[in-house]
């Protein structure tokens, strides 16, 4: 068999001959953008630093209580939602985590649904299960049978409560096979919701028409906490100035880290030349880096998001070649030269794995 090589030097003479597709792809529309942000920006400073440890420590007394009143529960639950949705809830992981629990525990093995006055508030009810089904707690869908009437539908004075119908929409979406009873929630919720938004009041018509667009639970968490935060601070009775002040620091500290993160991505980028190289391939590194952004974007998680940024940009490249570019000659050489480099890493890395296997004496 002839090998890649010999292919392409063969090819040289008779390339005007070869029919070569192209897809006309656009240039990067980002450009030099954030090869130009500054190496040595700083993801954090000293002053910063305190302010943000300050509020955290705040805001933890907030969410550890030995207070089992029911009020409190219910405070808790609220707070919860909105670390959750202004992207800051990675920070309170085991206290948010002890607190759901006390709420399952009350709640649901505790059976208090029927001695509790909340438990006829679909607000409460819906958000107490969304929250509590999205950290995986097993928890019934029955609890909306009460808002239903004898006919087995919805109770129609139901229909005005926009904050409890927008929240009975959010929890519809984590439904699993054959729970009928979210299916219809979500379309009852739906129908409502559109018929009330004339008649809704910033910022509670901003929340209900975005999720109406994009549902919570299939948003991209960066972009849902930068609406929510905008949604929460014009919400002047619900609002913790405390909590507020945390998401904003955070949103911007975390912005400027991604923003290296990109920066030290692109100049690798550049120096390998791929845009110039190979003219044909797509040029979407930023996207790239998006995408594998909207997985995983926490602090802790850096390296991994360089690491696979510039794996899914190489595969994209590669992907163009078999798409685009090559021939079929040229790609069945190309696709042995991939295998054989694949089964070369898999022996490497089980040479590895063994030598690391210390045997006993």
């Amino acid at each position: 068999m002839r090998d890649l090589k010999s292919v392409l030097s063969s090819k040289e003479s008779t390339k005007a001959d070869v029919n070569r597709r192209s897809s006309n792809y656009h240039p990067s529309i980002w450009g030099d953008h954030f090869i130009n942000v500054s190496s040595n920006e700083k993801y954090t400073n000293t002053e910063v630093e305190k302010r943000f440890e300050t509020l955290k420590a705040e805001i933890e007394k907030l969410l550890v209580s030995n207070n089992t009143a029911w009020k409190t529960l219910e405070e808790i639950v609220a707070i919860v939602n909105q670390l959750q949705r202004l992207g800051v809830a990675y920070h309170f992981e085991n206290e948010i985590k002890e607190a759901l629990q006390t709420i399952y525990d009350s709640h649901v093995n505790g059976n208090c649904d029927v001695n509790y006055d909340h438990n006829n508030d679909l607000y409460i009810v819906a958000l107490r299960f969304r929250l509590l089904r999205q950290h995986g707690y097993k928890v019934s869908a029955d609890i909306f049978k009460k808002f239903r009437d004898e006919k087995g539908e919805f109770k129609a004075m139901l229909t005005n409560d926009a904050k409890g119908l927008l929240c009975l929409y959010e929890a519809s979406y984590l439904r699993v096979q054959g729970e009928n009873i979210l299916e219809e929630a979500c379309e009852f919720s739906r129908k409502h919701l559109k018929s009330l938004l004339s008649h809704l009041s910033t910022p509670l018509v901003d929340q209900v028409e975005h999720s109406l667009e994009i549902p919570l639970h299939r948003g991209m968490p960066r972009l849902e906490a930068r609406q929510y935060i905008s949604i929460y601070e014009a919400d002047n009775s619900t609002r913790n100035e405390l909590i507020l002040e945390l998401a904003k620091l955070d949103f911007n500290l975390l912005q400027a880290l991604h923003r290296i993160e990109l920066s030290e991505i692109s100049r690798w980028w550049k120096d390998i030349d791929f845009a110039t190289k190979l003219p044909f391939a797509r040029d979407r590194l930023v996207e790239c880096y998006f995408w594998i952004l909207g997985v995983y974007f926490e602090p802790k998680y850096s390296t991994t998001r360089k690491f696979m940024t510039k794996i899914i940009a190489i595969a994209s490249v590669i992907d163009d070649i078999y798409d685009v570019y090559g021939t079929l000659e040229e790609l069945k050489l190309f696709t042995h030269a991939i295998e054989r480099c694949g089964k070369l890493w898999q022996q490497m890395s089980y040479q590895n794995t063994c030598k690391s296997v210390i045997l006993p004496s």
